[in-house]
């Protein structure tokens, strides 16, 4: 069980982060760069429930593997940082795929429309803005969660 366990932590974390590094510098530039932006916007728009989804399988194993490490007798600084961290993650990643994209979903057909209010543009990039800090975030603590464990995972 133990190297399952070690298994099942380290492939969350490679997988969350690499989601979000494929996402964030190759699909959502090449999208926006190939097509008009109302057309790239509802495409990406179209990913985020499932990439939301692996990221909150993603960090609730992350958050269990390191809270099992921790009371397996784990090095006790690593994954009570490790523990904090993760859920730190994934509480940002919950607000962003909760809260975040779906509003900024229901407002990204007005942002195009005729004559719409300039408020509504306004909310739209404050939302843009707030979920690639919540995404940025998530990404350096997923590098910091790799280096941690680099140094400390061990048979």
């Amino acid at each position: 069980m133990a190297v399952f366990g070690r298994w099942l932590y380290l492939t969350a974390l490679m997988v969350w982060v690499g989601e979000i590094v494929f996402f964030s510098f190759v699909v959502a530039p090449k999208v926006f760069r190939t097509f008009p932006t109302a057309d790239a916007g509802r495409a990406v728009s179209a990913i985020f429930p499932t990439y939301y989804i692996i990221g909150y399988i993603c960090g609730a194993v992350l958050l269990c593997g390191s809270i099992g490490f921790l009371l397996n007798g784990g090095t006790r600084g690593l994954w009570s940082v490790s523990a904090a961290l993760s859920a730190a993650m994934l509480a940002a990643t919950l607000y962003a795929g909760i809260v975040v994209q779906p509003r900024a979903t229901a407002l990204r057909p007005q942002i195009h429309a005729e004559g719409a209010a300039p408020t509504v543009k306004d909310e739209f990039d404050r939302l843009h803005r707030m979920a690639v800090r919540l995404n940025g975030a998530v990404l350096v603590g997923g590098i910091i969660l790799s280096v941690m464990t680099a140094t400390k995972l061990r048979p």
